[in-house]
């Protein structure tokens, strides 16, 4: 892994993403994107995971998160693995969504400490929020996601999205809005 992808200053926010093998499309039902969200709010109510802004994604996500004391790392470990799990459990009930099992299947075929499903590619790439224009360029670029993507016409109008936070409209997670003061570097 490369020196860019590591989280090195456990104080500092980070922008983190991870995606679904082969970038299939599982968060456009809302019952997987559910089991993100709730995922999330767990590892803030007892992990320690600040949140300050958010994007789920049919194939990825994208946050911005701070785990003061501790970094990322095992929080994002933990989070996939728990809702890996559970999106597996679901799977199993889900006959619309044969070719993900397909491919979920081939995914974990060839690692030995898979079972039966794989539903996440590795690694979560975190890259350090070093400043407040990097912060946020990458907020602009988390809101925009959807509306690059022809979901929407408006980053607040994507329901899975902090923009909604940040235009006062209902949300499915709370998040931290206020100036982070970071220095440049």
């Amino acid at each position: 892994m490369s020196e860019k992808y590591k989280a090195i200053d456990p104080e500092l926010p980070y922008f983190v993403t991870f995606s679904i093998i082969e970038w299939m499309p599982l968060f456009r039902s809302s019952d997987y994107a559910d089991i993100i969200v709730n995922s999330i709010r767990y590892c803030m109510d007892n992990k320690g995971l600040e949140l300050f802004a958010y994007c789920i994604m049919p194939t990825h996500l994208h946050m911005i998160i701070r785990a003061v004391g501790k970094g990322p790392g095992p929080i994002m470990r933990d989070l996939k693995k728990f809702t890996s799990s559970e999106i597996t459990r679901a799977l199993k009930y889900d006959t619309e969504n044969l070719n993900m099992i397909v491919a979920f299947k081939k995914a974990a075929s060839d690692i030995r400490r898979n079972k039966y499903l794989k539903v996440w590619q590795d690694g979560y790439h975190p890259e350090m929020i070093y400043s407040n224009k990097f912060f946020f360029q990458k907020l602009n670029y988390i809101h925009m996601n959807p509306v690059k993507g022809g979901i929407v016409e408006l980053p607040e109008d994507y329901y899975y999205s902090s923009a909604r936070n940040y235009a006062e409209l209902s949300a499915p997670l709370e998040i931290i809005i206020q100036s982070i003061e970071l220095e440049t570097l």
